[in-house]
């Protein structure tokens, strides 16, 4: 959203004055803590976890201070300044939380507790990505005034769609790069998963944009239709994701759900060119992104769950990244594509052709991060020597052994990685968990 503000404030159709020196150093520390700070030091474990989380935690303090001290301009009521509150009470929980497991106080009642407090402070940590990228949202949009009285119903719609489609891409990511061998345990397919949400998220459309009882406006038709297939597509494709002897196996129709989403927001009426030309390239985009699936699934892998099957490896052949990025690509896209936006951007007279590849540079940054966070993930839990080798002498691509014995093993290796520092001495000696030597 910081892009949208710049170019308001070029464009003199936003008040720049309101935007102060000490507002722009808000905007900059809470970007830096909670979304670049804050994951590294999820993913780090070891000596830097607690370094890394204390640096973000101070800084997140002294942005939502700043945040209150401004002297530029005083906002409306607003979603941004109410949700902090609610932001700044998970952080300060999970700091409360981190500190009592570093004590390792374990007599008693709080020792039978603390198996409860452990992974209360790792779920919180894997929440709190998902609640800063909201956050950081509504500040963009507090800023521009946007999203309010008519406006809302679109702007909920565009944000949570594009925020689901760049949250596919890194789940996809997650599991290309790091996933593999926790799918194969589940004993599902990806695509079981992906058709189970695609259900889920048709039955909530369906239901959810058309005001029951009212007249069919706009695209009301379209926009239900489209959750209506996606909930029988998806149920055809957690029917397809199983052989008959109940093993997983792979299947296109979320693939399919993808492209034929892209196609119909492809030839989305707007009123607006510049919004004609944003929703063709981002339907565009998501129909080049279940097409690369297709590929992927039918040609790159022939139904195989990965390109190194006897291992299950990590190893992705180059193909494999393409869809992720096409996902981040068109969140983003479809973000940036509400009715404010737009008007914003056609009076600033921007073309759609340098307001597209904006977008698309942000979502190879995007990519870029969370590769970079995902291969310090898997260089903590399974390091390798330097010819390729684990530590413990098995050979495989990526850290990753090549005897299917091992998958289990190598499960509770990244378990044992994301309680690190934070287990009790009784639970590491326990049969089936290594005792960790960095505390």
């Amino acid at each position: 959203m910081s892009v949208y503000l710049h170019l308001a404030i070029v464009a003199g159709l936003a008040p720049a004055c309101g935007v102060d020196t000490t507002l722009w150093i808000h905007i900059f520390i809470q970007i830096l803590s909670f979304g670049l700070i804050f994951p590294t030091g999820m993913i780090t474990r070891s000596r830097w976890h607690v370094p890394v989380q204390t640096l973000g935690a101070i800084l997140a303090i002294v942005g939502y201070f700043l945040g209150h001290a401004h002297g530029g301009r005083q906002f409306a009521p607003n979603v941004h300044a109410s949700f902090a509150t609610i932001l700044m009470l998970i952080l300060v929980v999970q700091i409360v939380l981190g500190i009592y497991l570093k004590l390792h106080v374990e007599k008693g009642f709080q020792g039978r507790m603390r198996r409860y407090f452990v992974n209360s402070h790792g779920t919180i940590g894997k929440i709190m990505p998902v609640v800063s990228w909201v956050q950081m949202l509504f500040g963009g949009i507090t800023a521009l005034g946007f999203c309010r009285e008519d406006h809302l119903g679109q702007c909920l719609a565009h944000f949570i769609m594009g925020s689901a489609f760049i949250g596919y891409g890194i789940v996809l990511t997650v599991l290309l790069l790091v996933g593999q061998v926790w799918l194969r345990r589940t004993g599902r397919s990806q695509e079981f998963f992906d058709s189970l949400l695609i259900a889920a998220w048709g039955c909530v459309n369906t239901f959810t944009e058309h005001r029951w009882g009212g007249p069919w406006v706009k695209n009301d038709l379209q926009h239900t239709s489209m959750g209506i297939v996606w909930w029988c597509a998806g149920l055809l494709g957690v029917w397809l994701s199983r052989k008959r002897d109940g093993r997983p196996k792979r299947n296109l129709i979320p693939a399919m759900v993808i492209l034929i989403t892209g196609w119909a927001m492809s030839a989305h009426p707007q009123s607006l060119k510049l919004s004609t030309h944003v929703h063709s390239v981002f339907g565009y985009t998501l129909m080049a992104a279940g097409a690369a699936r297709i590929v992927e699934i039918a040609f790159v892998l022939r139904d195989r769950g990965s390109v190194d099957e006897e291992g299950e490896g990590d190893e992705a052949s180059s193909w494999q990244y393409l869809t992720p990025f096409l996902l981040y690509a068109s969140g983003f896209l479809f973000m940036g594509a509400t009715e404010e936006q737009m008007a914003l951007l056609s009076g600033a007279h921007v073309s759609h052709v340098s307001y597209i590849l904006i977008l698309y540079s942000v979502a190879f940054l995007l990519f870029l991060f969370v590769s970079m966070l995902l291969h310090l993930y898997a260089s903590y839990a399974w390091p390798v020597g330097p010819a390729g080798a684990k530590k413990d002498g098995l050979q495989g691509t990526n850290g990753v052994p090549t005897a299917n014995g091992q998958i289990d093993r190598r499960v509770r290796e990244a378990e044992e990685f994301e309680l690190e520092g934070l287990m009790s001495d009784d639970e590491e000696d326990s049969p089936g968990v290594k005792h960790s030597q960095n505390t």
